[in-house]
């Protein structure tokens, strides 16, 4: 919709832009315009009051990587209702193309329905579209590792086949908020190993990375890493 891409480029910060097109060079950098999130986030809330911005949730797929994120930060605000939010965000989730946009589509409102969202990330984990699988575990990770965690969300994470980095590494992400927040369900993935070696590895490397667990556990996590 031409009257939002005008705003959108209204924002744009071409510093930022050629910043952030390092970040994520799976996107041509003709379509990203360099527009900073909480400007984006500003935008979406004055569009949410506007008639049109549900054209716009219509208009798939967008051009821009902005149009995206954009989308994405509308559909809570549009759409309260938990049914209709998980609607509208798999029918954005085939259109996500890059790890970015994909992280930041999580809506807080998630967070008030643990159960209605588990049943929908048990099937996103399943998928064949990279970043749909990436989507379900990066919305476990935010929403189930403290009071909603339950230990076979660990055996599902650990249970995904497949070659893709960005999946990987939202795998290894995963693992190593588990290390931080349920050690003990979760230090066995590693003592056994369970995962595939650089998984594994990326996991640990990131848990030691951690501020919040100690010298004396950063030091065993060490002599965890499978040695090729």
């Amino acid at each position: 919709m031409d009257v939002i891409t005008k705003q959108l480029f209204a924002l744009q910060d071409e510093g930022y832009k050629q910043f952030h097109r390092k970040l994520i060079p799976e996107i041509e950098s003709n379509r990203i315009i360099g527009v900073r999130t909480p400007e984006l986030r500003k935008l979406a809330k004055a569009i949410a009051k506007q008639s049109y911005a549900y054209d716009f949730l219509k208009e798939l797929p967008h051009t821009y990587y902005e149009e995206n994120n954009l989308h994405g930060a509308l559909i809570p605000l549009l759409f309260p209702d938990i049914h209709q939010c998980i609607e509208e965000i798999e029918k954005l989730l085939p259109y996500v193309d890059n790890w970015a946009t994909c992280d930041m589509l999580p809506p807080k409102l998630f967070k008030k329905h643990l159960d209605i969202v588990y049943d929908k990330i048990k099937m996103w984990l399943h998928s064949d579209h990279t970043y749909e699988v990436r989507f379900g575990i990066v919305v476990l990770m935010g929403n189930y590792l403290d009071q909603g965690f339950q230990k076979e969300m660990l055996s599902l994470v650990a249970g995904i086949q497949s070659e893709e980095y960005y999946i990987k590494m939202a795998i290894a992400w995963y693992f190593s908020v588990a290390l931080v927040k349920q050690y003990e369900a979760t230090i066995s993935y590693f003592t056994t190993p369970v995962l595939d070696t650089w998984t594994h590895n990326k996991a640990l490397q990131k848990a030691i990375e951690s501020k919040r667990i100690s010298k004396e556990t950063k030091d065993y996590l060490r002599n965890l890493k499978v040695r090729n």
